[in-house]
């Protein structure tokens, strides 16, 4: 048996996120500190008393889901749970650098650093209104692919997030992915629907966002992660810091090859993963992609006891 570490991406935030956490281990409230020193502000205030309004801009989820979930590792870590247990780690798109974190790659404070000026660089990539993202369920990814480029004379759209066989999400310019949406339903979509997020992620439209990662990135220490990320870009085991710097320029144009991810892992001997963070979105995906491989959540205080008691039995 082999496991993995997955960490969530944007949209599973939720107001009081790792706030029991903070309150039963010292490890964790010191990540929630750390990343409070590093952006200068306290966020965690926001993460854990503020508006989900404001906790959902995106310069703001995406370092306050990195902190959660190193906030649920150091947790497990405290409980005897260690890194070497794991044969790989992962995250869906931001949860990227939540894995480099817990892979000992990029610090906290790097990461909170680069996720603020990744959110942000994002956020004004693309005028509000412009683009959109939109949720294709009961089609595959090859169909959106060529659902995409029909609707290419309306703009820019792609498919954004192969996520698992029965969802991927498409992004671009707001007109060419509603018309994606309309061409999905009629293909058999059993949904299609705009998401509530305020720019078009992962889409080439992303490139003035990519640009100043690059710049970002370049002034940022990375080292060889202790154990292999499966980059979302590649969907494949990367070592190599440089590689890994350039993936993560990639990435913010790229798709999230989270499909290929997991059954790439499941190929090379995993079959346990823990969604580390907020939310159990990877959980339903993992499942929905292989159910060979069990995989729990992990977000509070009961949780970690129980994945702890797991763990040792198994052991």
């Amino acid at each position: 048996m082999a496991l993995a570490f997955i960490a969530p991406g944007q949209g599973a935030q939720f107001v009081g996120m790792g706030l029991e956490l903070a309150k039963s281990y010292p490890q964790s409230r010191s990540v929630f500190e750390e990343v409070d020193d590093a952006l200068g502000e306290k966020l965690s205030d926001l993460i854990w008393h503020g508006s989900i309004e404001d906790l959902t801009l995106t310069e703001n989820a995406q370092p306050a889901l990195m902190a959660t979930t190193l906030a649920v590792f150091r947790a497990l870590q405290s409980e005897g749970l260690k890194l070497s247990d794991a044969k790989f780690v992962a995250g869906h798109s931001l949860g990227e650098y939540s894995a480099l974190a817990m892979a000992e790659s990029l610090s906290i404070s790097d990461a909170a650093k680069l996720l603020r000026i990744r959110g942000r660089a994002m956020q004004n990539a693309v005028p509000v209104g412009i683009g959109a993202m939109a949720a294709i369920l009961g089609l595959s990814y090859s169909d959106l692919v060529e659902i995409t480029k029909q609707a290419a004379s309306n703009g820019v759209c792609q498919a954004a997030n192969d996520n698992d066989p029965s969802q991927v999400v498409v992004s671009g310019h707001k007109e060419a992915v509603e018309r994606v949406i309309e061409i999905a339903k009629e293909a058999g979509a059993k949904r299609a629907i705009l998401l509530p997020v305020s720019a078009p992620f992962h889409s080439e439209l992303m490139a003035p966002a990519s640009l100043k990662m690059k710049d970002a990135l370049s002034t940022i220490s990375i080292i060889e992660p202790t154990i292999p990320l499966v980059s979302n870009v590649r969907a494949q085991a990367e070592t190599l810091p440089d590689e890994i710097r350039n993936l993560l320029v990639e990435q913010v144009t790229g798709v999230v090859r989270w499909r290929e991810s997991i059954e790439w892992m499941a190929n090379n001997g995993v079959t346990e993963m823990l969604e580390i963070g907020a939310g159990r979105a990877l959980s339903g995906m993992v499942r929905r992609i292989n159910r060979s491989i069990s995989c729990a959540s992990v977000s509070n205080p009961d949780e970690v006891t129980k994945v702890i008691l797991s763990q040792s039995e198994i052991t």
